[in-house]
């Protein structure tokens, strides 16, 4: 009886854990990137502030530290004319569909002490992942037609 009590438990704990996928991803993610270049899927010239923080120019050469074993991460801006210096935020990878393999990035900025300051995030679609590569992708609204930006890491 006590063999069946811990088994339910284990199976019950597995099935509310994350996927395996997501797990590999987090293995994946670890380490420092850098985010080489920022797209857009319309040409012409935009002024994009992401994530509430700075233009794109300043985000492209940036450094993200990511660290799984507790979500958390730095992400430091250090372009000339930009304000620099680190940033931290928490992160999630949720898995959307195990069919296709998409998933969600959820970024929440927050102090040096991992809390958040706004309650405020951001929901990016985390579309490519690999040993060297990283894209996220955010879809927003420009003049009510969906406007792509693609966010694309190096490791």
């Amino acid at each position: 009886m006590k063999k069946i009590i811990i088994l339910l438990l284990t199976i019950g704990l597995a099935s509310c854990g994350t996927s395996k996928t997501v797990r590999a991803s987090k293995k994946v993610i670890k380490g420092e990137w850098t985010l080489s270049s920022i797209t857009y899927d319309k040409t012409g010239t935009y002024n994009v502030t992401l994530l509430n923080d700075a233009s794109k120019a300043c985000f492209e050469g940036s450094t993200w530290q990511f660290v799984p074993n507790n979500n958390t991460g730095i992400y430091t801006i250090n372009g000339a004319s930009c304000k620099t210096g680190d940033r931290n935020f928490v992160f999630t990878i949720q898995e959307i569909d195990p069919q296709t393999g998409l998933y969600d990035f959820l970024l929440k900025p927050t102090n040096e002490k991992y809390k958040s300051e706004t309650n405020q995030g951001f929901r990016l679609s985390l579309t490519s992942l690999s040993d060297s590569a990283m894209q996220w992708q955010q879809t927003v609204s420009v003049d009510g037609k969906p406007f792509t930006i693609s966010m694309n890491f190096n490791k």
